[in-house]
């Protein structure tokens, strides 16, 4: 930042120098050929034709210095077949024209024409009253002084411009590092955070930098949510998975005649543990993903399909929004529903109704049936892992359990009420809405 800022500034520099030293230059070469221009005019004014034919000023020019030899200042009349007329201040030097012209503008050039002198001329072509010859009236100044005011304008400028420069270059590197050091100390955290000498970034920053700051502290705050959330479940796991091998190795110790079928029935309970774990660590894993979106109805249509050809007797009608998109995976969407789904036509009375609502930020899924349904006191206690009511049914009691987490995952809530239409259970399954679907 501190080198694009000084390029910047040499560039922008360098360029507002440059045009500012044509415009200073110009103005004194302007100022400086202005006055040999009053001098010219006066030659012109005072110029007469004498009775020889010869020209001469009717009136000396003012400047004293016409009158000194090689004093630096100038002037000298010329026409074709008649002698020069020169200052005295060129002594026996003669000017010479450095541009063929015939035409009454004024002309003005530098001339090396005298080597140890540069000079600026200025000359303009007349023809005087009772004359018809062509007068070439010259006016020259030694470049010295003009120079001179040159190469001091360019002095100040270079001088300036270069304090200014640094000056610029110096402000930037220190705007830049005094913007910059709150991300040194954001440094020096995440640091202490890895040693442990802290969990968060704490000590107070600037404004521009809170929000850099707020997201990290929210990034470590999900990051700690997702440790914690593994080590529950490995324990969870390990413990669920701990007691059906003390089963079997029990059995397998004492030699029990059922030993088949008590490595059959517990690796059955091991297997839908282990089932259910794997469910949740892979919503877990995409929990957050910026394009985790699903449409609700082909999952509806798709469980539909496969609940009916397990329950033929049931009768499953979707109504609602076919439109609405949720922030869920479509792998985890067609879960809970098929959970939800396959539970109301395994425990209802052979009708199942669905309904999808769209709300500003959440997306509902009521799912009912004409079921007993679940007394009011019982429905906290259904959600536990292997809790069942029906224990006449095949299951394992984790259906619910799992589309309890799987929608906590994703910020969504499920819950169970009493169908008003159907007589049985309301299930309300409560998912975040996306505005935006790809297909």
């Amino acid at each position: 930042m501190i080198g694009i800022a000084a390029a910047w500034i040499a560039v922008l520099l360098l360029g507002g120098g440059f045009a500012l030293d044509r415009v200073l230059v110009d103005a004194v070469t302007r100022n400086f050929d202005n006055q040999l221009e009053y001098v010219l005019t006066a030659m012109i004014a005072s110029a007469e034709i004498g009775p020889d034919g010869e020209v001469f000023l009717n009136r000396p020019l003012g400047d004293q210095r016409f009158l000194e030899p090689n004093s630096g200042l100038y002037w000298q009349i010329s026409g074709k077949d008649h002698d020069d007329f020169p200052s005295r201040s060129l002594w026996d030097r003669t000017l010479k024209s450095g541009n063929m012209h015939d035409d009454p503008e004024t002309h003005i050039y530098d001339s090396e024409q005298f080597p140890e002198e540069k000079l600026r001329i200025l000359e303009r072509t007349i023809i005087l009253p009772d004359s018809s010859t062509k007068w070439l009236f010259q006016v020259a100044q030694s470049r010295d002084g003009l120079d001179a005011q040159t190469s001091e304008i360019r002095s100040i400028l270079i001088n300036s411009f270069l304090l200014l420069a640094l000056g610029l270059i110096a402000m930037a590197a220190l705007q830049t590092l005094y913007g910059l050091w709150p991300l040194r100390k954001i440094r020096k955290a995440i640091a202490e955070m890895r040693t442990g000498q802290q969990k968060r970034v704490s000590e107070p920053m600037p404004i521009e930098v809170t929000p850099m700051v707020d997201e990290l502290n929210q990034l470590l705050d999900h990051n700690e949510k997702q440790a914690e959330e593994a080590r529950r479940h490995a324990g969870n796991l390990a413990h669920a998975l701990k007691t059906p091998l003390t089963v079997i190795m029990n059995s397998a110790t004492a030699k029990a005649d059922d030993l088949a079928d008590t490595v059959i029935r517990e690796s059955g309970v091991m297997r839908r543990q282990v089932d259910h774990h794997l469910a949740r660590a892979r919503a877990v894993g995409r929990r957050g993903h910026a394009h985790s979106r699903a449409k609700v109805w082909p999952s509806l249509q798709a469980v539909e399909r496969a609940v009916g050809r397990l329950y033929k007797h049931v009768r499953i009608d979707i109504d609602g929004d076919a439109d609405a998109v949720v922030s869920v995976e479509r792998q985890d969407l067609d879960e809970m529903i098929g959970n939800l789904v396959e539970n109301a036509a395994k425990y209802g009375g052979g009708s199942v109704f669905v309904t999808v609502e769209s709300g500003d930020k959440f997306v509902e899924l009521l799912i009912e049936d004409d079921g007993m349904g679940i007394p009011e006191e019982e429905r906290q206690r259904i959600f536990d892992r292997g809790a069942r009511l029906d224990t006449g049914k095949p299951g394992t009691g984790l259906g619910l359990a799992i589309v309890r987490d799987v929608a906590e995952i994703y910020e969504g809530t499920v819950s169970l009420e009493e169908s008003e239409d159907l007589g049985g259970l309301l299930v309300r399954l409560s998912l975040p809405k996306s505005e935006v679907f790809s297909a």
